[in-house]
């Protein structure tokens, strides 16, 4: 009777790591395929599509825009940050001038700041949020610090927006 019910104890464990095994190769292969989605903004490629299953809602909810991504720009010596507003009265952070923004490179720590230049200002948008707009923030990248493929977070204030790779 002992051995019955360790027997089953071992078919069951072994189905659950079986199992485990199919999900997360699944998972691999829906986080690799590429996003059949309209392009937004030019020729900015949108986040990853497990990144817009598990994040993208809690942007469009909680802070009112569509986060399209991060790009290099500039030869790599500059990136930027697109988003599309949806609700303006939620994403005036965004676009505010007083709230500090920056980007960081998760795996190493590099933090890159928005330049301000001396007769254009800040390279990012200031005006007034409006919908269905697409807004940009440019950071600096000084030495190609951040590369294509980097997973980085842009912070704007309060808002913290996680886990974006860089086209």
């Amino acid at each position: 009777m002992k051995n019955a019910s360790l027997n089953g104890y071992q078919m069951l464990l072994a189905g659950l790591l079986a199992s485990s095994f199919g999900v997360s190769e699944s998972f691999a292969q829906t986080a690799a395929a590429p996003v059949a989605t309209a392009k937004l903004g030019g020729d900015f490629a949108p986040t990853s599509a497990a990144w817009r299953a598990r994040q993208g809602l809690y942007y469009k909810r909680n802070w009112g825009v569509e986060i399209i991504g991060v790009k290099p720009v500039s030869s790599g010596y500059m990136l930027s940050f697109k988003y599309r507003v949806l609700d303006p009265e939620k994403a005036k952070l965004l676009n505010d001038r007083q709230t500090r923004a920056f980007l960081r490179d998760e795996a190493t720590g590099n933090v890159l700041s928005v330049p301000a230049m001396e007769n254009v200002g800040e390279l990012r948008t200031g005006a007034a949020p409006i919908a269905d707009r697409t807004y940009f923030m440019i950071f600096g990248n000084p030495g190609k610090l951040v590369t294509s493929g980097s997973r980085v977070s842009v912070v704007a204030g309060a808002m913290h927006v996680d886990g974006l790779i860089v086209d």
